[in-house]
């Protein structure tokens, strides 16, 4: 005999003595209907691992309603939709669900993706996804850089003497021209603390540039005396 679990979730009604409407889905751990069974009713189950069944469904039977099923707990990440019938193979999405919810069958399901549409569609559709995520760590990247970057300091320290000794200036930001700061053709050696700079001969970035990343620079060499303006690039 399968060994079945059941995840009850109660619904409040939505009128005194009217019980609410109840879905019923089943999941199954192997792919055909097989292996060990858990069944979720009357409304989510928010986290698997709370019966032992994160990222285990190959299959599954939506006896009533319409369930979202997401690949993390609380229906975040990539979520999928599935109507009443039976699911043999879950193909792209075996052993990735770890939240299930019912919702209304005629809802927006902008951030999930409707079960059944052709393959081509479904990796436009992961693509998609994939920029959303890249935009995504690229925001929280530059918002951790830019919380270090108040923290830490000027980014770039340019010195009028090899080694990194005599008149020094700080630079945080873009400068068209050292003139203003009294360093123009004047820096043989320098620090970066972050960033990647680049340094030009002429104002307002004109002329031969080089591009530098982190590190100390005891020695420009042929580029000493020579530049007037430097950038941040990235």
């Amino acid at each position: 005999m399968k060994n079945t679990l059941t995840a009850a979730f109660l619904l409040a009604a939505t009128l005194a003595g009217q019980a609410a409407s109840a879905g019923e889905i089943h999941l199954f751990s192997r792919e055909d209907f097989r292996g060990e069974r858990v069944v979720v009713a009357d409304g989510a189950a928010n986290d698997f691992r709370d019966f032992g069944f994160n990222d285990r469904a190959s299959s599954l039977v939506v006896r009533s309603g319409t369930w979202e099923l997401c690949e993390h707990k609380n229906f975040q990440g990539q979520c999928a939709v599935f109507e009443r019938g039976e699911y043999p193979d879950l193909r792209y999405f075996n052993n990735n669900f770890s939240s299930a919810r019912e919702i209304e069958r005629h809802r927006d399901r902008g951030q999930g993706w409707a079960y059944g549409r052709d393959e081509r569609d479904y990796r436009e559709y992961r693509e998609e996804r994939r920029e959303e995520r890249r935009d995504d760590r690229w925001r929280d990247q530059r918002r951790e850089e830019r919380r270090y970057e108040r923290d830490a300091g000027p980014a770039v320290e340019l010195f009028n003497d090899n080694g990194l000794r005599g008149r020094s200036v700080a630079i945080g930001s873009d400068v068209r021209t050292l003139r203003d700061a009294g360093f123009n053709d004047n820096a043989n050696s320098m620090v970066i603390y972050y960033g990647t700079w680049e340094l030009c001969e002429h104002a307002d970035y004109g002329g031969r540039c080089r591009v530098y990343g982190p590190g100390r620079y005891q020695d420009l060499q042929d580029f000493s005396d020579r530049f007037s303006s430097l950038r941040r690039i990235r």
